[in-house]
């Protein structure tokens, strides 16, 4: 039995889906949505956080700063309303209505960076905003998960010896990548520990991560899932490696896009007729 004393003490969780039962697939989905925040992002929301305070960077009279589409907002908030500390989260018109309603619920001020980059994206808008709200307001502080190493501790302390210790034969683990913050952390823990263990880093389409063209970027999560059992089928077809994919959150935050038939279409066209098409 868990007993914590705040929201934030709890962000770890066991439960693996076995994705074999149902899609006959070799890959277990590691579920990081059991926390009050509802995603791996509460990792490093709380060790951004215990960091800036033993530090000296923020202290009760602080205003912590932080850009976010979604998830580590929502982590920040619930960090911020556990310590009794202000948070102002800098996001974008992706951000779901649900989300910015759970992040003020929280107590957040949230404030959304309306104008794209010259690519059609928003983080630069968002980081320009986070930088402008600091230069103006005395005590805004940004944490910077960009930069904080703090971010990918978290990962590098939890994330990957928790999946080592679950899995002592995995072959292969896929990350979604957004700052790389999760990504980084388990490269540099499997690296130091366990180096014959392969990371394969998924990321969406418009991303630069990986010197692709910079563009809109319109799947802010839900990759690994995706990715995972693309990369199997062409890599793995007998189905021998251990492999296990972290799912960031439990999807409900994709409600309307990624899982809204409609809005695939509006973006990816009719995916089903262009499959029948290429098979014909």
């Amino acid at each position: 039995m868990a007993i914590i004393s705040t929201a934030d003490e709890l962000f770890d969780s066991d439960v693996y889906v076995d994705l074999g039962h149902t899609l006959r697939i070799p890959l277990h989905l590691k579920c990081e949505g059991f926390n009050f925040a509802g995603s791996v992002k509460l990792r490093a929301a709380t060790s951004m956080v215990a960091s800036a305070l033993r530090l000296g960077l923020i202290d009760e009279h602080s205003t912590m700063v932080e850009s976010s589409s979604g998830n580590l907002g929502v982590a920040l908030s619930v960090v911020a309303a556990a310590r009794s500390l202000r948070f102002v989260c800098v996001t974008d018109p992706k951000c779901n209505p649900a989300t910015v309603k759970l992040m003020r619920a929280f107590g957040s001020d949230v404030v959304v960076a309306d104008r794209p980059d010259a690519d059609g994206g928003y983080l630069t808008a968002r980081k320009t905003l986070v930088r402008e709200l600091c230069s103006r307001n005395s005590g805004y502080v940004w944490l910077n998960q960009y930069e904080n190493p703090a971010n990918w501790l978290a990962h590098y302390e939890n994330t990957a010896p928790l999946i080592a210790k679950q899995f002592p034969e995995l072959d292969v683990l896929f990350i979604g990548t957004g700052t790389g913050g999760t990504l980084t952390g388990c490269v540099r823990w499997f690296r130091d520990n366990r180096p014959g263990v392969r990371i394969v880093a998924v990321d969406t389409v418009g991303s630069v991560n990986f010197g692709m063209p910079a563009g809109p970027r319109h799947l802010p999560g839900g990759g690994a899932r995706a990715g995972g059992p693309r990369w199997l089928e062409r890599h793995d077809p007998a189905g021998a490696l251990t492999s296990v994919a972290i799912s960031a959150d439990m999807g409900d935050r994709y409600i309307e896009t990624v899982y809204d038939d409609a809005w695939v279409r509006s973006i990816y066209g009719d995916l089903d007729k262009e499959q029948e098409e290429s098979h014909g």
